[in-house]
């Protein structure tokens, strides 16, 4: 019988010799992840290119007024920074430092050498109403981005806008006017493109001076912390991050009398697992950050431990709430910014906290 692959020319063998080498290759360059995951549908990848650019691209058609913004400010937004943008309670203040020649001219005096405002806040910085906008759209409100409607992003950043002078009380932001709005941004002007600092042989937007030769050894400290506030939230030191050059100063010893980290310390501090020991309750709140967002008798982003004492007084249940709140979390019992969960707290280190809020928190 004859064989159905007839190999006997040397044209026939050269041909196979090619089909098998392809098929070779194309093996060797086949992923192991090949068969993983899918291309992302039209829908998935418009839900997730939703950023706004300085040229508007990308902006949604809409409008919002100043008033329908403030209703919506008082109800998800002043609690974190206040009624008119103004506090610097849990963030940086979103208004003020800027005045009507700065709209005028584009660029915000107090950002200059010599400005005496006392910090820099949101509108202060920002160059773009579209950044403004964009940040509003995807990020806030804090503890629930990416619930506020069209309609409300628009309402709320006109309220900002408003708050600075930049667009009148009754005024209504829309796409169709925003880029008008963009001309009396107070530091417009304040964003410079320098060219070199794309290119690879260009040449950096800064000169090194440092000192190389006779250079002073003594340093004066320009700022530390009171007294009475150096253990207020726990030992400073404790709470930085495990990995890495940290600049905490140990804040359960007296004030150090040079700068933190000018000392013959290690590179690294590795921070310890929470203590197990239930029966200090205080150190089971430094070790687990707690002190970092509630003051012992003061609101810090919470509030204090003793308000949250004096709130559960007379509670039969008040220990198994408060074991449920620090596992679990929650929010909205002392304003919207929400409580995280700590699973990783032991059950007998959530009740030895428990009992000492419960028993007044002294």
């Amino acid at each position: 019988m004859k064989s159905p692959f007839n190999i006997s020319t040397p044209a026939a063998v050269a041909t196979l010799a090619l089909a098998l080498l392809g098929s070779s290759a194309a093996w060797a360059q086949t992923k192991p992840w090949h068969s993983i995951g899918r291309d992302a549908t039209p829908a998935e990848v418009k839900a997730w290119d939703i950023d706004v650019r300085p040229d508007f691209k990308g902006l949604p058609a809409g409008a919002g007024s100043v008033a329908k913004g403030e209703q919506v400010w008082e109800a998800q937004c002043a609690s974190c920074h206040g009624s008119f943008g103004e506090s610097n309670e849990v963030f940086t203040p979103i208004v003020g430092g800027t005045t009507k020649a700065d709209i005028e001219r584009g660029r915000v005096k107090n950002l200059e050498e010599g400005g005496s405002f006392p910090q820099k806040t949101t509108l202060m910085k920002v160059a773009t109403v579209s950044t403004l906008w964009d940040y509003i759209n995807r990020a806030m409100p804090w503890n629930a981005p990416k619930t506020l409607s069209t309609e409300e992003v628009y309402a709320v950043t006109a309220y900002i806008l408003s708050l600075a002078d930049i667009v009148p009380p009754d005024f209504t932001l829309s796409d169709k006017n925003i880029a008008e709005v963009q001309k009396r941004m107070p530091n417009r002007n304040g964003m410079v493109f320098y060219e070199p600092l794309w290119k690879v042989s260009g040449k950096g937007d800064v000169k090194n001076v440092a000192c190389m030769k006779d250079c002073p050894v003594e340093s004066t400290i320009r700022s530390s912390l009171p007294d009475f506030a150096r253990d207020a939230h726990g030992n400073i030191a404790e709470q930085n991050r495990i990995i890495g050059p940290v600049r905490g100063a140990d804040t359960t010893k007296p004030a150090p009398k040079g700068p933190v980290g000018s000392s013959a310390l290690p590179a690294t501090v590795v921070v310890a697992a929470a203590s197990a020991n239930v029966s200090d309750p205080k150190a089971l709140l430094n070790a687990n950050s707690c002190t970092a967002c509630h003051g012992m008798k003061n609101k810090v982003v919470g509030p204090g431990f003793n308000e949250i004492a004096a709130k559960i007084k007379g509670r039969a249940d008040a220990e198994a709430y408060l074991i449920d709140r620090i596992k679990n979390g929650g929010s909205g019992v002392y304003g919207a910014v929400p409580m995280p969960a700590q699973p990783q707290l032991k059950d007998a280190e959530a009740k030895a906290m428990a009992q000492w809020i419960a028993a007044g928190a002294k």
